[in-house]
């Protein structure tokens, strides 16, 4: 990566962000939802899965499981059939009831909206915890570190590291508060529409002349 100030990695981010959502203003979480539950459960189906595999099988999964007690008192053997689509679906089957039980026994059957509550449920990390703090709650505390804002913020060179938890302190640190939820929704939409994997198209790229990888190619 080239030798490059705080302030002016912070100043580049600001100029990325503001070019991206330009490009993508209605940039939104691509899971279909109505409730905090809701999201809750789409977020946990989502690991190693498609957006469009997880809104294919919730059609569903959340008609028949209409709260968190559906879920605590459901046969594992039948939730798992019903999220057979899924890739893991055993363990995602378990943690789903394993975190509605938790939701029962210490929050009254609604979802938290703390980071701690959260991240103590079966299932869930801070990628997790933070779509629902961001998109239910409005609550910004983290940036949400998917495959594809993993990926395009290295190319960017906004970061180094590869540790999803190591991404997101650094990403901490450039991003203001209040655009942390919208600035993974921009970078997602790039990553499907422009930024792809294998095959970035740089020449269609509006951030390509505040991108690293690009600027390398140049050379």
């Amino acid at each position: 990566m080239q030798k490059e100030s705080k302030q002016k990695r912070i100043d580049r981010t600001g100029i990325i962000f503001s070019k991206l959502v330009e490009e993508f203003p209605d940039a939104h979480c691509a899971l279909n939802y109505n409730s905090p539950l809701e999201l809750l459960i789409a977020t946990i189906l989502s690991a190693q899965c498609t957006d469009k595999n997880v809104n294919r099988v919730t059609r569903n999964l959340f008609l028949k499981y209409r709260c968190a007690r559906d879920y605590a008192e459901s046969s594992l053997e039948e939730l798992s059939e019903d999220i057979r689509s899924i890739g893991l679906y055993r363990a995602k089957a378990k943690n789903i009831r394993l975190a509605c039980q938790s939701l029962l026994e210490n929050h009254d059957g609604q979802v938290p909206a703390s980071m701690k509550s959260l991240i103590e449920l079966a299932g869930v990390g801070r990628k997790t915890a933070n779509v629902v703090l961001g998109n239910i709650f409005g609550i910004n505390e983290g940036v949400v570190v998917d495959t594809h804002v993993g990926r395009i913020v290295q190319l960017l060179g906004l970061t180094t590291e590869d540790n999803p938890v190591k991404i997101e302190r650094d990403l901490i640190a450039l991003v203001p508060e209040v655009d942390r939820t919208m600035f993974s929704h921009v970078l997602i939409e790039h990553g499907r529409k422009t930024c792809v994997a294998n095959r970035p198209r740089c020449q269609a790229c509006v951030v390509s002349e505040n991108c690293f990888y690009y600027l390398r190619q140049k050379k």
